[in-house]
């Protein structure tokens, strides 16, 4: 079922599982979310919801985001996100989703908006290589250098590395394993790094990859006289 939530990264651990492996793990304070809008097939041609996350001040809302959420009679949400969910005709306007709506094992997508580095050179931005440094190479080592072209086409393409503004731009992490959830703690913890600083919004929702389940040793030949990798020469032609 697809489910989705709002939350806000922690930070980053490591738990142990049951055998003693260490597991890299990412805690998210996830939810509780309020519904603050819904969308229906026969008002708007698809069926959706709103989720707002964060308390926060009227005062800190323009006039349009306070008087959206006036009407729904809801909390004051600092965030609003609309998300497809395939229970969205169950939900109404006002109802709570929390982070028990995930259960340990869910594969789940991760949005989030990676940190930002500022204004930055070729080198660092996307590992350029730089000038010699001998020969009166001069101070333009991490430069660009010439990327034009001639009179024809005179121009440089779109898409062409340039020193510019890195990071802040939107990520997604699709297919992680959700390991622990804590309801009392609105707490989610997934294996692996999310994008994003400490303190970053992320949503979380279930993965659009299709997970198939592997069938054993499906495939793979047990016949001692097949060549493989280990064994380029077969048992009957090293004799």
């Amino acid at each position: 079922m697809q489910k989705a939530i709002i939350g806000k990264k922690v930070g980053m651990t490591q738990i142990f599982d049951e055998s003693g492996k260490v597991i890299p793990v990412t805690v998210i304070e996830a939810g509780p979310c309020v519904v603050t809008q819904k969308k229906t097939m026969e008002n708007d041609g698809y069926v959706s919801v709103q989720l707002g996350f964060q308390d926060v001040k009227e005062s800190k809302l323009s006039k349009p985001e306070a008087g959206h959420l006036k009407k729904a009679n809801v909390p004051f949400k600092k965030h609003l996100k609309e998300f497809k969910l395939d229970n969205a005709g169950e939900l109404n306007v006002g109802d709570e989703v929390k982070v028990d709506t995930f259960q340990p094992g869910d594969k789940v997508d991760v949005i989030g908006t990676s940190k930002g580095h500022g204004f930055q050179g070729v080198v660092k931005r996307w590992n350029a290589g730089r000038t010699p440094m001998t020969h009166g190479g001069g101070p333009v080592h991490r430069h660009a250098g010439s990327m034009g072209s001639s009179s024809d086409p005179s121009r440089i393409f779109k898409g062409k590395i340039g020193a510019g503004q890195m990071g802040v731009e939107q990520v997604t992490i699709q297919n992680l394993d959700v390991v622990k959830v804590d309801a009392e703690l609105n707490m989610l913890v997934i294996r692996g790094a999310i994008p994003g600083p400490k303190g970053g919004l992320v949503y979380v929702k279930s993965t659009v990859k299709n997970n198939k389940v592997k069938r054993g040793d499906a495939g793979i030949s047990k016949n001692p006289q097949k060549a493989s990798g280990r064994n380029p020469q077969k048992a009957s032609a090293r004799g």
